[in-house]
């Protein structure tokens, strides 16, 4: 195996390697926004449900 063909293959890995990085840091961050934005859905509900109740005749 030449030089040539060891830096293709560390290049080739490195490019993976980054490739799985990025996967990862989406879905974390994917998770965190679906987690932050449950307890503002879980408000609004609320808030809908307050209106229910004092416009129901």
């Amino acid at each position: 195996m030449g030089i040539k063909d060891q830096f293709q293959d560390k290049a080739q890995e490195l490019k993976d390697k980054a490739k799985e990085a990025g996967r990862s840091a989406k879905g974390e961050s994917s998770e965190r926004t679906a987690q932050a934005s449950e307890p503002a859905r879980k408000k609004k509900e609320k808030v809908h449900d307050e209106l229910d109740d004092n416009w129901d005749f």
